[in-house]
């Protein structure tokens, strides 16, 4: 029996997804296999790293800029507190594949912690532009009202719970769904 994959083995399976996942499509990432770091040399493990980072870093920024955008059209804190809802819940995939079980150990610790601190930055980001705000309006009531929707509401909640299996999609939530997917069909009985 040959060493060799036809289809270039676990790590052409790892690349194809990532840049896939990268740029949206709807992939699933419990279909992955484990990459064992021992199977691998060290200039082919740091090429999938260099992926996995660059997946991340795509998906971290599309994440990051849409945040910005529905941050600035809300029109009130009932949307502002929808808007970092939803940002909290288009973090999990990006955690979920960070801490990848398929993943060797100490790289899925290290991006998760990469992950995890990019979430940090952004938290403090929007607090620090609404302390900005707040000095050019001292006296205005939405100031303190963003702060508690901002409290309340705190990007960083995602880290006090592990990153999600990655075979937890959408689904796992029941509340949220896919705005993309196919309506469900109705069966009406007499």
């Amino acid at each position: 029996m040959s060493g060799f994959w036809g289809h270039g083995g676990p790590y052409e399976e790892w690349a194809a997804f990532l840049r896939r996942w990268a740029a949206g499509e709807p992939v699933d990432p419990a279909r992955l296999p484990p990459i064992a770091a021992e199977a691998y040399d060290g200039d082919t493990i740091a090429r999938l790293t260099a992926h996995l980072v660059q997946a991340l870093g795509t998906r971290l920024q599309a994440w990051a800029d849409a945040l910005t955008r529905a941050m600035g059209a809300v029109g009130d804190e009932f949307e502002a507190g929808r808007e970092l809802a939803q940002a909290r819940h288009g973090l999990r995939p990006i955690r979920a594949l960070a801490g990848h079980s398929g993943l060797p150990e100490q790289l899925r610790e290290r991006l998760t912690e990469v992950v995890d601190q990019q979430i940090v930055q952004v938290q403090e980001q929007l607090e620090r532009l609404l302390e900005e705000a707040a000095g050019h309006d001292p006296g205005a009531d939405w100031v303190e009202e963003r702060r508690r929707t901002l409290r309340d509401n705190k990007l960083t909640a995602v880290l006090d719970t592990p990153p999600p299996h990655p075979s937890s999609g959408p689904t796992a939530d029941p509340w949220t769904y896919d705005p993309a997917a196919a309506p469900r069909r109705r069966v009406l009985r007499d």
